[in-house]
């Protein structure tokens, strides 16, 4: 999507020019701060730069960016335990109120795609050593 500079983006010394690439870290930041949420699911691409040891802070996040507004996707991993809608409602205000803040662009839409649910780590640490305990 194009990043040309809305009127409030104009000044009397030059323009300002936000990138797509920007918002969808803003929103991955956001979405990550959300208690429930046990990270972003970024598909197969995403696994292998974690692997090589680059964090991608827009892993999981898609945005269509226009002049006033934007859309953004967020695919999220939720911990276990947790009411995945209250999970996705807070993504979706968190995702829209750090955007709006951070940009002035218009959030006409956050969809949160959940893509699984997993355990805290702490929780998978202690279970083998239980199991262990109850076996001698």
């Amino acid at each position: 999507m194009s990043t040309l500079p809305t009127e409030f983006e104009r000044t009397d010394i030059g323009e300002i020019q936000i990138a797509p690439e920007v918002i969808e870290v803003i929103a991955g930041l956001a979405t990550v701060e959300v208690k429930g949420v046990a990270g972003m699911s970024g598909g197969f691409a995403g696994g292998i730069a974690e692997l090589l040891g680059r964090k991608n802070l827009s892993k999981g996040v898609k945005v269509q960016v226009g002049q006033r507004e934007a859309a953004v996707d967020v695919s999220v991993i939720v911990e276990y335990g947790n009411r995945i809608p209250e999970v996705a409602n807070e993504v979706q205000r968190n995702v829209k109120r750090s955007i709006e803040q951070m940009t002035g662009l218009s959030v006409v839409e956050v969809n949160v795609h959940i893509h699984d649910v997993i355990f805290k780590a702490a929780e998978r640490a202690e279970e083998p050593a239980d199991l262990t305990n109850r076996v001698k």
